[in-house]
């Protein structure tokens, strides 16, 4: 298996991992709950630390939408487009089962499941009530900043060394938007993972969460690289 296939399922384990595992073990804690705005850092410095980690090896995608949004404009190669995908889904459900084990070591599996294992959702599955319509908006315009973030600071004219903090701090501020609306998805790796051990409306409400980022994520590549580029881009 070639090391950047290996990369994606790391990564995208430990952005499950440690970002769901956030919103399911701490978040709520009393007394010393992490809330909404530690469940956005979780995600973000979870994509920031594996960006310096594994970015020199795969790219560090983590995420589906990231690379079909990358594929669909010219900027990665189609002959890497399924082995990532499938990678970063593995990933992230072994990362969502390894969570599991440790919430049924305690005393809140059986609650955490019926709140859907942190899935992304609208309706009335929305942590805010948003309906459809708007989860949709929100997804698609939040993956779409997400991809322009990843593609301006991997620019080689950026300062070396900085891409990770920023690409990692622009998730974080996504997610402190999205949360109260979808719970945050802009990954549908990270949207599977959970939605295969929540309930039946977290896997019937899955294909916007695949949907909505990939639309997304190939608008965002398509105004970086047509619009803000000046054509001496490193992608």
């Amino acid at each position: 298996m070639p090391k950047k296939y290996l990369a994606e399922f790391i990564g995208t384990f430990f952005l499950v991992f440690a970002g769901v595992g956030s919103a399911l073990l701490t978040a709520a804690v009393p007394g010393v709950g992490i809330g909404l705005l530690g469940v956005s850092l979780a995600f973000g410095l979870a994509v920031m630390t594996m960006a310096y980690v594994l970015g020199p090896i795969s790219g560090c995608h983590l995420n589906p939408a990231v690379t079909f949004g990358l594929w669909v404009n010219g900027l990665f190669p189609k002959s890497d487009v399924l082995g990532y995908v499938v990678m970063q889904v593995l990933g992230g459900a072994a990362g969502a089962f390894a969570l599991f084990v440790i919430a049924k070591g305690g005393p809140d599996l059986q609650a955490m499941i019926a709140g859907g294992f942190a899935s992304n959702g609208f309706g009335e599955h929305s942590p805010g009530g948003y309906s459809q319509d708007a989860v949709m908006m929100t997804e698609i315009m939040a993956t779409m900043m997400f991809v322009i973030i990843i593609l301006g600071a991997t620019c080689k004219k950026m300062p070396a060394g900085f891409a990770p903090i920023c690409i990692g701090l622009g998730l974080t501020l996504l997610h402190l938007m999205a949360i109260h609306v979808s719970n945050a998805s802009l990954n549908p790796a990270r949207s599977m993972a959970t939605a295969l051990i929540g309930r039946q409306w977290a896997t019937d409400q899955l294909w916007m969460f695949w949907v909505a980022p990939c639309i997304g994520a190939a608008i965002g590549a398509y105004i970086y690289k047509n619009i803000l580029c000046d054509g001496d881009c490193n992608k």
